[in-house]
């Protein structure tokens, strides 16, 4: 890393080198959030302050909100997942949202989970019009790219419906630089980027294919002939440099690379 006086603002600016060259910076409220699964051991988390917990199909909301606890006690901010299509029934939603708040949760993100309701609720609307949720930090999703569960008519509608609940939005992965800026320039409220941490080519590529993330497998592919070594992990600096001025957040996806996500955040002085 390199700090140059920008003579024009008057300021230091902090520049950095990828693949596209030593030529931008990152701004200083750069902030980045770290996604986990119930698996992950804590003592390999970087420093960032948000951890947000998955809660995959068949887990148990109770090991969520008391792995949501053990974050509080280690000092960060947990933000758990409350995916709405794997809740059975609002008796559960209360003991879930009650075990978290009482734990110290201050945020949540609510989205509408597997594809496959296991009880009561079929989307995030549904759980966030109980009101129980009052007093959270709330964070919905958003899909620059689209889905493939739902047309983007109704995800349109649908994203319309859960702003009046929400304080911010956290997208899926992407790589593609223009559906995001698109994306981010229609929205009213703060958008989180979704970024996955240093990944191999063919990796990124097999995720693309799992998540439905049509544009960005595209880029990917369109991509592949100018890169130097498909084993070489990629660099997330690529595509912050093509949004930051967008957006400050950013939410990484690590899909199990923690260890190159940590060296990824500590070399480039984000953690």
């Amino acid at each position: 890393m390199c700090r140059l006086c920008d003579s024009n603002q008057g300021h230091l600016q902090e520049y950095f080198w990828t693949s596209h060259g030593f030529d931008w910076y990152i701004p200083k409220n750069m902030n980045f959030s770290l996604e986990i699964t119930m698996k992950t051991d804590l003592s390999d988390l970087p420093k960032v302050k948000d951890v947000y917990i998955t809660m995959l199909p068949g887990h148990d909301f109770k090991e969520v909100a008391i792995k949501a606890k053990e974050l509080v006690q280690s000092g960060f901010n947990p933000v758990p997942h409350f995916p709405a299509r794997s809740i059975k029934n609002l008796n559960e939603l209360k003991q879930y949202v009650s075990m978290c708040k009482d734990f110290g949760v201050k945020q949540a993100l609510v989205i509408g989970g597997s594809s496959e309701p296991i009880g009561d609720y079929h989307c995030s609307l549904q759980i966030l019009e109980t009101g129980l949720f009052d007093g959270l930090k709330i964070g919905i999703a958003g899909h620059p790219e689209g889905s493939p569960d739902i047309s983007d008519s109704d995800l349109e509608k649908a994203m319309n419906d859960k702003k009046p609940f929400a304080d911010y939005i956290v997208t899926q992965w992407l790589l593609d630089p223009e559906p995001i800026n698109k994306f981010i320039s229609k929205q009213s409220l703060p958008v989180h980027v979704g970024i996955t941490g240093p990944l191999k080519l063919t990796s990124l590529i097999k995720f693309a294919n799992i998540v439905g993330a049509k544009n960005s497998l595209n880029f990917i592919k369109s991509n592949a002939a100018k890169a130097v070594n498909l084993i070489k992990p990629s660099d997330p600096n690529d595509l912050i440099q093509q949004v930051k001025k967008s957006t400050a957040y950013f939410h990484i996806y690590t899909f199990g690379g923690l260890k190159e996500t940590n060296k990824w955040l500590v070399k480039n002085n984000y953690a």
